[in-house]
């Protein structure tokens, strides 16, 4: 394979020379630059990349075109090569036609002609737009190869795992013809599932995350022994904090046992997220925020599982998993929520293999051309019940109530109802989770009584619950245990201060909260980050105290 390609597309000779030039001046160390001049050879290109195993990592293409227009020719080549980004140049009159290409083509920008200077109006665009392809890239050779059972939750687990951290990898089923001969190849019994090849032909055999961590260079180790913040938890609030913490000078580090992004993370489309009128997915958030968090030098250590919370003044410790204890100045729950587990027969048996507690791009892929459900009727829920139906033949939404519109967002009810291959099934139930090695039939209750249904995966959205259990007595919770803060909690012994906890202090002086692990908080991404961002100027404030 070659240097992945931007393609420029533009009929008219001068443009598409100065597109070529712009381009070639900033990408072209990692980057093929090809231009074409009609949306028919656009699509003979796209086909040529395809059969010589090249990727498209760009389309910049020009509306006004004959024969084919730029919406029309994108709208093909999403078809064709759906993670390719897509960006449409138009004149300032054919705005209409601008949000034409995001409703129909998945157009995330687009840029009025003439864009000069390209440093202000086109690189910073394109560099978004890259960085989100190479966040969802995964190279047709070499790189990094996971052998092992389709229905295995120990597989599932490796692979989001190296998902939710951008490592580029592939999935080879053990049981098909590749996998057996690769398995034969090294010397590997079928039942030391799974094994994962990594770059110049080392092999792990039934890794823990943690050893499979290390292989891949993911940082598990803290480099300091003291830190001005410690951030349990890098989800959005997570995130926002470190990046607003480690821009303003403080050390940091951010401590997560699974992965960036949190819940957000399996979100597979943002709508309402400021700045993207055409929406993101929480990986491509994630991603972006990891970067600007690195930048500033903020240390990520995953997955590195925080297990206690002890006072050392004047530190506060984080023990952890792996017998590393960083001490703190200041800390930052941000931990979040998981969704509540399934209460039906079966459904812990099928955890990872048919039974998923959020939608990412992994279980997508595996489940695409079958009949899956979505169990639960908020934001996250539509969200993937219209990500999965772009892949599934068919998306059941199952929902207790009797309409979406009492706990969905109104642009969702909307999309789904205009979407064919989703039913919504309505006043039901899952009872119990049915199948041998994996999910064959889901059994539901409805107003019509107890039925059984063929399905492939179940995706499930039921409510949220804090994980907070490793904080044990350290701060006050309420009966839910989501951690209470400012004056919601009453500080007593251990409260050392002359002065009441702070909005986003906890009822342990020196120790925050943000996002949805803290009780009150508003359950979006925003919000979750905005709190982020709030609780380092406390940050700031504590620290100066000391």
């Amino acid at each position: 394979m070659g240097k992945p390609v931007i393609l420029a597309v533009d009929d008219d000779p001068e443009v598409l020379a100065s597109v070529q030039r712009d381009l070639r001046e900033k990408y072209a160390a990692d980057y093929r630059i090809v231009g074409v001049s009609s949306g028919r050879q656009a699509l003979e290109t796209l086909n040529e990349l395809t059969a010589i195993g090249d990727q498209a990592a760009l389309l910049v293409v020009d509306q006004r075109m004959p024969e084919m227009t730029g919406v029309e020719f994108l709208e093909a080549a999403r078809r064709m090569a759906p993670l390719t980004r897509r960006v449409l140049l138009t004149a300032y009159a054919d705005t209409e036609a601008a949000i034409d290409a995001i409703n129909r083509a998945g157009v995330s920008f687009y840029i009025l002609k003439p864009w000069n200077p390209p440093e202000e109006k086109l690189y910073p665009v394109l560099d978004d737009e890259l960085v989100s392809w190479r966040s969802t890239y995964r190279p047709g050779f070499g790189g990094i190869r996971v052998i092992g059972d389709r229905w295995s939750a120990p597989t599932h687990r490796i692979k989001e795992l190296l998902a939710r951290n951008q490592v580029p990898y592939s999935a080879i089923d053990a049981g098909g013809t590749e996998g057996q001969m690769l398995l034969e190849a090294i010397g590997v019994p079928p039942g030391q599932l799974p094994v994962i090849l990594l770059e110049g032909g080392a092999k792990l055999i039934q890794p823990s995350l943690a050893e499979l961590a290390e292989a891949v260079n993911l940082h598990t180790r803290p480099q300091l022994e003291t830190y001005d913040l410690v951030i349990v938890g890098a989800g959005p609030a997570g995130l926002a904090a470190a990046v607003y913490g480690a821009s303003e000078g403080l050390k940091v580090v951010v401590i997560d046992g699974e992965g960036p992004g949190g819940q957000a993370s399996q979100s597979a489309r943002i709508e309402n997220y400021l700045g993207f009128p055409a929406g993101l997915s929480g990986a491509d958030l994630t991603s972006r925020a990891v970067a600007q968090a690195t930048r500033f030098k903020a240390e990520m250590l995953i997955p590195v599982e925080a297990v206690a919370l002890e006072r050392n003044d004047p530190f506060r410790v984080i023990r952890c998993a792996d017998g590393t204890s960083p001490n703190a100045k200041s800390v930052l729950v941000a931990t979040g929520v998981s969704y509540r587990m399934l209460p039906a027969e079966g459904a812990d048996r099928f955890a990872g293999a048919g039974v998923y507690y959020g939608a990412s791009g992994v279980e997508a892929t595996e489940y695409a051309d079958q009949d899956v459900a979505v169990i639960g009727g908020g934001n996250s829920a539509g969200q993937a019940a219209l990500f999965l139906a772009t892949k599934a033949s068919s998306v059941r939404i199952i929902i207790r109530g009797a309409d979406l519109a009492a706990t969905m967002s109104a642009y969702l009810v909307d999309r789904i109802s205009a979407t064919p291959n989703i039913q919504v099934v309505e006043e039901s139930a899952v009872l119990a989770v049915n199948g041998e090695q994996h999910v064959e039939t889901i059994e539901i209750e409805g107003p019509t009584g107890r039925s059984s249904i063929p399905m492939a995966a179940a995706f499930v959205y039921i409510g949220q619950a804090p994980r907070t259990d490793w904080l044990g007595d350290a701060v006050q919770r309420d009966e839910h245990g989501f951690v209470l803060t400012g004056s919601e909690c009453t500080p007593g012994a251990a409260w050392s201060l002359g002065r009441q906890p702070m909005s986003l202090e906890t009822s342990l002086p020196g120790v925050f909260a943000a996002g949805d692990v803290r009780a009150g908080s508003v359950k979006r991404v925003a919000s979750a980050a905005g709190e982020g961002a709030m609780a380092v100027r406390m940050i700031h404030e504590h620290l100066a105290s000391l």
